[in-house]
């Protein structure tokens, strides 16, 4: 085991070496247009030390590339060092299940686990799995659409952002429709304890739903060890490499988090994405005279590309310190904390031309939506076709629809996780 410093608070240690901000990450204002602080952030104070957040926070497009490629930091640093040698605290026993859950997937893992998990669910979880969806997806947007064309006025989130992920990463997966209506509110509260501000309700609704998750998935997966099926558990229960498998607590892990990542980027950025459009509805124009064409899909997938960037669904993913390492000044040790801010850098006038701009058609778009390096999002491609098959079928049903009025937008309240809660939308 390799050696660490004991790390101390990072406020009093980088004092006189990096700027002190605070993010105000509990701020509806913020949460609701967060662009305006961090471009004031990127000019005044790119590398600075957040004491509330206890970490270093990188805001350029630059600093935040090179950082998820830099294996002296990681998302988990406990393969290397005990709590001890981090000074860290000892595990909060009442998120035992939520942090156990984390422990075993890939998005928190480092290698040599995170190459054979991403090795073993990368031959289950394949691309040619996801093309093959182009067709059932489109009968779900049709079905969904044929509810909403005679509405005059309805929620863009509710009725049509969030059922096609979840129905879709359902049926990917093999979960009986019965327990569908479920996975949203798992989902939910899952992923509300990777924000800063979740106090011990939000922990207990999310120990719960890793605990009703993982009964229903430990069911489904003996299941489909006995009678194999055509879905996702079925082929992780399967997958085999030079005899090696997925334990069966790493396969329900993977499962939750396919299910998270799975859709809560694809919820998160067509919603934003059609309050983009509709605001400036030159933009939205432009997609619904595309629509009608058979070929049009790579439109649609260039569009969806520039949607993430212009408003970004994770504004802020975050790595640990692994070996001593200097950012921007700040001299940091094992177990420190850095938050990379990519709603920050996919609006760096240093990268993107014209940043604040919506452009439609930008190419090249290095947007840092879905990470960089080892821990680049493995559901990427499925995301990207939902939101591209969602927006088009969308521009088609529905060329003349409208915000619904100075409030239609009401956001969730995170930050780490940003979404609308509420996007009410017009016909006509």
């Amino acid at each position: 085991m390799s050696a660490a410093t004991p790390r101390d608070e990072l406020h009093g240690r980088l004092s006189g070496s990096v700027p002190t901000r605070t993010l105000p990450v509990s701020d509806p204002a913020f949460v609701r247009d967060p662009y305006p602080l961090l471009a004031q952030l990127r000019a005044d104070a790119p590398v600075f030390v957040d004491p509330a957040l206890d970490r270093v926070v990188l805001t350029r497009h630059a600093d935040i590339s090179a950082a998820l490629r830099d294996r002296r930091l990681g998302r988990s640093a406990l393969h290397r060092y005990s709590r001890d040698e981090l000074g860290w605290p000892r595990p909060d026993p009442a998120q035992a299940n939520f942090d156990a859950f984390n422990s075993n997937h890939l998005l928190d893992s480092e290698p040599p686990k995170h190459t054979r998990l991403r090795s073993l669910v990368g031959l289950a979880f394949t691309p040619r799995r996801v093309e093959a969806l182009q067709g059932r997806i489109e009968a779900l947007l049709a079905a969904q659409l044929d509810g909403l064309r005679d509405q005059g006025s309805f929620d863009l989130v509710s009725a049509y952002a969030e059922p096609l992920p979840v129905t879709v990463i359902a049926e990917l997966l093999g979960v009986p429709e019965e327990h569908r209506a479920q996975l949203r509110p798992w989902s939910a509260a899952i992923v509300k304890l990777y924000e800063p501000s979740a106090g011990a309700a939000e922990q207990a609704a999310a120990e719960q739903a890793v605990l009703d998750f993982s009964a229903l998935l430990r069911e489904l997966a003996a299941q489909r060890r006995a009678e194999p099926r055509d879905d996702l558990i079925t082929a992780l229960v399967q997958v085999e490499q030079d005899g090696d498998r997925l334990t069966a607590q790493e396969l329900i892990d993977t499962c939750i988090l396919l299910l998270n990542a799975g859709h809560e980027a694809s919820v998160n950025g067509l919603s934003a994405g059609v309050q983009a459009l509709l605001r400036d509805r030159r933009h939205w124009e432009t997609l619904v005279q595309a629509a009608p064409h058979e070929g049009s899909l790579p439109v649609f997938r260039r569009a969806v590309e520039e949607l993430l960037r212009f408003d970004t669904p994770l504004p802020m993913f975050e790595r640990i310190v692994l070996d001593p390492v200097t950012l921007g000044g700040a001299t940091l040790n094992p177990g420190d904390r850095v938050a990379l801010l990519y709603a920050s850098g996919n609006r760096d006038p240093q990268r993107f031309d014209a940043p604040d701009e919506l452009r439609l058609d930008r190419d090249p778009n290095p947007h840092l939506t879905f990470g960089l390096g080892i821990h680049y999002c493995l559901g990427a491609p499925l995301a990207r076709l939902e939101l591209a098959m969602s927006l088009r079928a969308l521009c088609r049903a529905l060329p003349d629809l409208h915000l619904g009025g100075p409030d239609a937008a009401q956001y969730t309240g995170g930050f780490v996780i940003r979404g609308l809660d509420r996007l009410t939308v017009q016909v006509g």
